[in-house]
């Protein structure tokens, strides 16, 4: 532990990954100082505040609430323990659509057969337990094979037991081409692909892997943390202090410095000036911007290493409004998704255009329905978020993109701010009935792609980083030791395993086992139950005759002889029937 607390540890970035990762390093006896350019820790799960309302700046529902607390565990402590408090959303989303229907997307089984029932039948509900069947493979298969390994080769893919399993999460496949062969009307394949907003890719191009996102949600349950989605990274802030990890706020990193071999990370160089020696650096900034920024362009791989992360497809940005009511507006509830008619162009303006759609669809949080406490009494908070493309360059770098496949060169994000504005307030209204909203606008502030490049530098402003398309997952995605250099780490959503807070909670183990592993020192967690694994497991020390789990054997094994031997038989029957035939036209 001694020689352990001698090293030196500097985490660049005091978001979910940055801030988890520095209580785990705390834990096994490193001395950590994490650096956020920033007033405020959390990065995107941060909270904006304004007479009273309370807004989630990024995240707004929690998702994997295993990974939360696998976490915390792993930290000898819990949620609870650490004052956080989980609400469970009674009605996972309403869905509205423009012909003034609406579909409820909950944990409720029977409110869930009724409402497929009515629009697909008897079969479609068969169809809906078969889909969230084929969502629950590839939620297990995730967390088994990707959620907590680490992939620093290409050959890791190759292994038989991984191509095995890799064929059942479907990668090849679209998440609405599978949804197409269980849902057959265009109103539920919509319902039940929407959610790769998430990941800020398009239903169209996300690999259906991804459908274990809608499966946990309607298996576990959507969550909100009392008090904000940022309470949850406060609490584990507050345990890496414990543990002595110091923060220092409003202290931006200028560049990561390197010993005289140009490879080997030494510590960082802040804006100010001042030099800070480290053994290790972990970077939670933007991989991207990091890269092209962060690091010495000195070395040619480096620089054409940097090139090519900013030339790969990145997810989109969006432009997020967050308004102070001075009514409540009874007929939203806590998490609301619009869906444009024009659905499948909605998402290619997005993403291939990098534009916004003129129909957008979008998605609306009011956080004051499930926690009061997020506005006065009798007002509401609301937060819309609107995907858009994100921006065509990045920071500080010239367009990549010029002369390539007729992009749009314009981006007037003021005509585009009023207009995704002008959206929102009249389909809401439209599809809800409820009295214009923009009368009971007390306060409104707004993120666009701007924003949220220069106020937490996301390449592009691209809010959930790099996408998740098939050549951007698994050992294809930047990996957590930086690449081309020693001693420097990444943690964060555009390193493996992905976006996403609790992924981005998943990876932070990952990332930590591997700097210790690097050190030869030993991981505290390592041996400790997985709660995302062995929960749901039988107990193995069940002594009672009602407990003990037996596998069906002479019932499979009788039948298989059974409808062999009628195989048999009716074989029989048609050679035997096949010969008199002969022998009579003989």
């Amino acid at each position: 532990m001694e020689k352990l607390q001698s090293k030196k540890v500097i985490i660049i970035g005091a978001g979910a990954g940055g801030i988890a990762t520095a209580a785990r390093l705390a834990k096994a006896g490193l001395s950590v100082t994490v650096l956020e350019k920033n007033s405020f820790t959390g990065g995107r799960c941060s909270l904006i505040r304004h007479d009273g309302h309370r807004f989630d700046q990024g995240p707004s529902l929690l998702l994997l609430p295993k990974l939360f607390q696998q976490a915390f565990f792993d930290l000898d402590t819990t949620l609870e323990a650490e004052g956080v408090e989980l609400l469970q959303c009674p009605t996972n989303y309403n869905v509205w659509f423009a012909d003034g229907e609406n579909f409820e997307l909950t944990t409720d089984l029977a409110r869930m057969k009724t409402q497929i029932e009515r629009w697909e039948g008897k079969d479609g509900f068969v169809r809906y337990l078969s889909w969230l069947q084929e969502a629950h493979t590839h939620y297990e298969l995730s967390v088994a094979k990707v959620l907590n390994r680490n992939f620093t080769a290409f050959w890791q893919l190759a292994t038989p037991q991984f191509v095995w399993a890799g064929l059942k999460l479907h990668p090849l496949h679209s998440i609405w081409n599978r949804a197409s062969r269980y849902f057959w009307s265009e109103r539920l394949r919509r319902v039940f692909t929407f959610a790769t907003m998430y990941m800020g890719m398009s239903p169209f191009d996300a690999p259906a892997t991804y459908s274990l996102l809608q499966y946990t949600e309607l298996a576990e349950g959507i969550w909100y943390p009392r008090g904000g989605f940022q309470t949850v990274l406060a609490a584990l802030q507050r345990v890496g202090e414990r543990l002595g990890v110091e923060y220092r706020l409003d202290t931006p990193v200028k560049q990561v410095l390197m010993h005289s071999d140009g490879k080997t990370a030494r510590g960082v160089e802040l804006e100010s000036g001042e030099i800070l020696e480290a053994d290790i650096v972990v970077v939670n900034a933007d991989l991207t911007y990091a890269y092209s920024n962060l690091f010495p362009q000195t070395l040619p791989q480096t620089a054409k290493y940097s090139k090519s992360l900013r030339k790969r497809d990145g997810s989109c940005s969006s432009i997020s409004f967050y308004w102070s009511l001075d009514r409540k507006v009874p007929e939203l509830q806590t998490h609301n998704i619009f869906l444009a008619d024009e659905y499948r162009e909605s998402f290619d303006a997005i993403f291939d255009r990098q534009t916004l759609p003129e129909e957008p669809s979008f998605y609306v949080n009011v956080p004051s329905r499930i926690d009061p406490s997020a506005a006065p009494e009798g007002r509401d908070s609301v937060i819309a978020l609107v995907p858009v493309g994100h921006l065509l360059e990045s920071k500080g770098f010239g367009t990549i993109t010029d002369g390539e496949s007729g992009i749009s060169r314009e981006q007037d994000w003021d005509a585009l701010v009023s207009r995704a504005r002008r959206a929102v307030l009249s389909t809401i209204r439209a599809r809800t009935g409820c009295a214009p909203l923009e009368q009971s606008i007390s306060h409104e502030i707004v993120n666009d792609p701007f924003t949220w490049e220069s106020k937490f530098n996301l390449d592009k402003g691209s809010i959930l980083g790099l996408s998740h398309s098939f050549f951007n997952v698994l050992a294809f995605r930047p990996r957590t030791r930086a690449e081309g250099f020693r001693n420097a780490y990444f943690v964060g959503a555009s390193t493996h395993p992905g976006t996403g807070v609790p992924i981005v909670l998943a990876g932070s183990k990952i990332t930590a086992e591997q700097i210790l592993d690097d050190l030869r020192a030993a991981v505290p967690w390592r041996g400790l139950p997985s709660l995302i694994r062995d929960q749901g497991t039988p107990q193995t020390s069940a002594t009672g005759k009602l407990d003990k789990i037996q596998r069906p054997f002479w019932g499979p094994i009788l039948s298989t002889i059974f409808f062999g031997i009628l195989l048999y038989l009716f074989t029989q029957y048609m050679n035997s029937f096949s010969g008199r035939h002969v022998r009579i036209n003989a």
